[in-house]
């Protein structure tokens, strides 16, 4: 079809989508929020004081998002870590959100990794230079569908793991969380305008490390889903 029956100059891009547990109808995702070192243990163990540190975020694409149960390993990097997160996913937005009303926008969670290429990413710390490199490139964000609050409510306590390969890497509990979900969506609120479809990856606990070519990683958030994902 020609730019005047579409009115584009090209085809747009589909929309991303995550699949949604128990309907035929699928999340359509908007933007990824990510917050950084949100789990006391994971803040010491990069170097920093969790005790005197505010929330801080940072962004991947909604194009970094897969849930094909695998990953290809990125160009550029030598040392690709896995981070298990709880993923809050948004079906309503607005602004300066009271942390009361917070929940009350939330659709459902999900279980992502956040897959960082540390290397690049360190580079950027040390030149005081934006995460981008480091965290959003293709299939950087691998997750489950979203399971509607309806059938899993809002989880505060329990597990969160992540093994590689049958060893387990990762573990931790929801309630270890510095900023709690609707915190987090309330603090976000203050900087952007949330929108429904947006994605909130809740933070990591302690253990994260290096993946290669061939490895498996299978992360649990108890009550959420179960996520498995090879590296090829």
């Amino acid at each position: 079809m020609s730019e005047a029956d579409t009115g584009f100059v090209f085809a747009p891009v589909a929309p991303v989508v995550l699949a949604v547990a128990g309907r035929e109808a699928v999340f359509p995702v908007h933007r990824i929020y990510c917050i950084g070192r949100n789990y006391a243990a994971h803040a010491r163990e990069m170097g920093h004081d969790p005790d005197r540190e505010p929330p801080f975020f940072f962004q991947k694409s909604a194009d970094d998002l897969t849930g094909a149960g695998f990953m290809h390993y990125p160009a550029e990097t030598a040392e690709l870590h896995f981070e298990i997160e709880m993923v809050a996913a948004l079906g309503e937005g607005g602004e300066r959100i009271a942390v009361e009303d917070a929940l009350g926008k939330v659709f459902g969670y999900g279980v992502g990794l956040d897959m960082t290429r540390r290397d690049l990413q360190g580079e950027a710390k040390k030149m005081g230079r934006p995460w981008d490199t480091g965290k959003s490139f293709a299939e950087a964000a691998p997750c489950t569908g979203i399971v509607p609050v309806s059938a899993c409510g809002h989880p505060a306590v329990g597990a969160i793991t992540l093994d590689v390969n049958g060893e387990r890497r990762q573990t931790g509990d929801l309630k270890e969380m510095i900023w709690s979900v609707a915190e987090q969506i309330a603090t976000l609120s203050r900087f952007f305008v949330l929108r429904p479809g947006d994605l909130i990856f809740t933070g990591t606990p302690a253990g994260v490390g290096p993946v290669q070519r061939g490895d498996r990683m299978v992360g649990e958030v108890e009550g959420v889903g179960l996520l498995e994902v090879e590296v090829v």
